[in-house]
């Protein structure tokens, strides 16, 4: 169906932003921006483009009810998720943020299980564990710091993840109800308020004067692609598929910037990655697209 298919490309698209983010933010941070000054900046610039859009949308009015939901989503899906990644990512590597957001589209599925938003099959745990195979494969060629000068920043990348995953589970019954600019921009408003009091002093002491082109360049990417286009792109396809179907997606993330580094004559293709890239591949299609008859009650 049409509306599958818009989905799943909104879900790539995003995961596209994503996978860039890990090497572009670095540009940015600590250089220019610390890590929290950054997330002001990322979130406040996306509660200033999702309440300008929202003026030329038609709205259904809101339940009161819902407002607590959308202060929980706003809290574990832009605060905590926000200040964490960008912390951790600023305490360790690029590549050991990426496998440890391995983990992601595992707590998806538990979460959801456990929440009673989704059911249990076999093929959709096996579909995990590929793309997650998939996904370790690829990491395993690149250069892994596990010690004590990245573990706290490996930590915060999975308390992101791990907030990330509730996110995409407790906005889901939202999107049966309201538009995604309308949901988008409620979470980003009430994520803005800790992040508010967490991250000011930093954004305070920028110096905007030192910033070159592509700092200015690297910014904009990051808040206007990476928060603005890939929060609505999720949100949009968690009104269509199931948050595991957003979460196996995931795992699209090293094999996109593995792609993009081959493109880029920085690494080269061999048989490790081709299998990596069909087990992600065959991961992404048992979880999203093949329907199990037999289900298993959470």
């Amino acid at each position: 169906m049409p509306k599958n298919i818009f989905a799943h490309l909104a879900i790539i698209t995003a995961n596209v932003f994503y996978a860039a983010n890990y090497t572009v933010a670095k540009w940015v941070m600590p250089k220019y921006i610390k890590p929290f000054g950054f997330i002001f900046i990322r979130v406040a610039g996306a509660v200033l483009f999702f309440w300008l859009i929202s003026i030329f949308i038609k709205e259904d009015k809101l339940e009161t009810k819902d407002f607590i939901r959308l202060f929980f989503c706003g809290i574990f899906g832009v605060a905590i998720n926000q200040l964490f990644f960008f912390k951790g990512l600023d305490l360790t590597t690029p590549v050991n943020a990426s496998l440890m957001m391995i983990t992601t589209p595992i707590m998806v599925v538990v979460i959801a299980i456990l929440a009673k938003k989704e059911m249990f099959t076999w093929l959709k745990t096996f579909g995990i564990l590929l793309g997650a195979t998939g996904a370790f494969l690829l990491l395993l060629g690149k250069e892994f710091s596990f010690n004590s000068s990245t573990s706290l920043g490996n930590f915060f990348v999975f308390i992101n993840a791990v907030s990330y995953s509730i996110y995409l589970t407790i906005v889901k019954p939202l999107m049966n109800k309201y538009k995604p600019i309308q949901i988008v921009k409620w979470v980003f408003l009430f994520g803005f308020i800790p992040v508010f009091f967490v991250s000011f002093p930093e954004f305070k002491a920028i110096e905007w004067h030192t910033f070159e082109t592509n700092t200015w360049l690297s910014l904009f990417f990051v808040v206007f692609a990476v928060t603005c286009l890939a929060y609505l792109f999720n949100i949009y396809a968690l009104s269509i598929v199931n948050p595991s179907v957003v979460g196996i997606y995931i795992y699209l993330q090293p094999l996109l910037a593995t792609f993009f580094a081959i493109l880029m004559k920085a690494d080269t293709l061999n048989w490790i990655k081709i299998s990596a890239a069909a087990l992600i591949c065959l991961g992404v299609y048992f979880v999203s697209f093949h329907k199990n008859k037999k289900l298993i009650n959470a």
